[in-house]
């Protein structure tokens, strides 16, 4: 699997910020307000175009009602896939003990 590269990283987290912040109905000045660092910061910080220290993350992250969570690399598909918005096509349980549903034969 090849390594994301930070401004990718950097991009993701950007958009999961604003989302949101947008869903949240916040301003960006809100949000920034609440995580203690200027509107312009956060703007640069939600825009993708600037790294943030990770205390100044976890503020952020806080103020909009998130967490910030370090989990193993090997994890991370199976948070995805938690993560993932369900629709009607994809009603399968997450973890399923006999995938064939097949208990005994």
């Amino acid at each position: 699997m090849m390594a994301r590269s930070e401004s990718d990283a950097l991009l993701d987290i950007g958009q999961l910020l604003k989302a949101t912040r947008k869903v949240k109905r916040l301003t960006q000045e809100q949000v920034a307000d609440m995580a203690g660092i200027s509107r312009p910061r956060y703007r640069e910080i939600e825009a993708g175009s600037s790294a943030a220290r990770t205390t100044t993350l976890i503020n952020i992250a806080r103020a909009l009602g998130l967490e910030l969570m370090l989990i193993p690399q090997a994890m991370v598909p199976a948070v995805d896939a938690l993560l993932r918005p369900h629709d009607d096509l994809d009603d399968l349980p997450a973890f399923v003990a006999h995938p064939d549903g097949d208990l005994g034969a």
